[in-house]
């Protein structure tokens, strides 16, 4: 008998908005990044890239400026904004079962021994992504990279 797997996951969009809002935070306020820059920086098509900062955008996390000298900034009041808060302007709410999207979505509710579990694991997934806010994980990912290139760099005898 075959058995069947699935990943649960956050779609690339939700992945690559994490990235580019990590980028941002490092930067002091005001900075402008291009989007040409920001694919490089979080490894992601700029096509793709397009409609993930129009959802940033959207949200009021990121401001979008046009003209020559136009690019994407962090919005001032989201400089420590979780993750969480990116994950639903890009994926909208999380639900990890359609149970959990609204009081009259299923009518096993009251009565469904796997309603609590559900529930809890839901609860616990959205107080991590609360907690993790982007200024932290640019502070983090910015030591991380400067002790990855003091490893990489050849020393002398």
């Amino acid at each position: 008998m075959q058995s069947l797997t699935f990943d649960m996951q956050l779609t690339r969009a939700a992945d690559y908005a994490i990235r580019v809002m990590i980028h941002l935070a490092a930067f002091a306020p005001g900075t402008r990044a291009s989007r040409a820059d920001l694919a490089a920086a979080s490894d992601c098509p700029e096509q793709f890239l397009s409609k993930v900062l129009q959802s940033l955008t959207r949200a009021g996390l990121v401001v979008s400026h046009r003209g020559n000298t136009g690019g994407f900034e962090l919005a001032a009041a989201h400089r420590g904004a979780t993750v969480l808060e990116i994950v639903e302007a890009v994926e909208g709410p999380i639900h990890l079962n359609i149970c959990l999207s609204s009081d009259d979505e299923c009518n096993r509710r009251a009565w469904c021994s796997a309603y609590q579990v559900w529930s809890d694991a839901q609860d616990a997934l959205t107080s991590v992504l609360r907690k993790a806010n982007i200024e932290d994980l640019a502070r983090v990912e910015s030591q991380r990279a400067k002790e990855h290139q003091a490893l990489e760099q050849p020393t002398l005898h």
